[in-house]
């Protein structure tokens, strides 16, 4: 599953709606909405939970993800060593990573691409990605432009 910054996680992209969603994908394992009402979908095959946000009619906004199929730059994430990881995106020019630590977890957040790689004991087993948010403080979807 390819990770494209700024736009999505392999056909997913920022701005789709759930019955785009659905009609790649086939029907979520799990669908319900969390405290602010925004709809979940997760999907068990590919280790994906997807947010449409509700302030925003639904749209596709933000993915977690943990599958060991995940990739960034031709390179997998999950269960490697994030210093490793780390390496490697530097070599592509992303390298401003703010740091946050709780108990055995540690977030790596690049706002530039709205992205966290979550780490436990220094490996990486989780990935976030958000719609990037453009200068005049709108979402940036994706969907639908060319």
């Amino acid at each position: 599953m390819k990770i494209n910054l700024k736009i999505g996680i392999d056909k997913l992209i920022f701005g789709m709606k759930q019955k785009d969603v659905s009609a790649i994908y086939g029907k979520p394992d799990r669908n319900y909405k969390d405290e602010e009402d925004n709809i979940i979908f997760a999907y068990n095959a590919f280790k994906i939970r997807l947010t449409f946000y509700k302030e925003e009619d639904f749209k596709l906004g933000y993915m977690v993800a943990s599958s060991p199929e995940l990739e960034l730059f031709g390179n997998e994430l999950i269960n490697r060593n994030i210093a490793e990881v780390k390496k490697e995106l530097t070599k592509k020019g992303l390298s401003k990573f703010t740091q946050e630590k709780f108990d055995t977890f540690e977030n790596y957040f690049n706002e530039d691409n709205w992205i966290i790689f979550q780490t436990e004991f220094d490996e990486v087993v989780k990935f976030e990605i958000g719609a990037i948010i453009n200068e005049k403080d709108e979402f940036d979807w994706k969907f639908g432009k060319k």
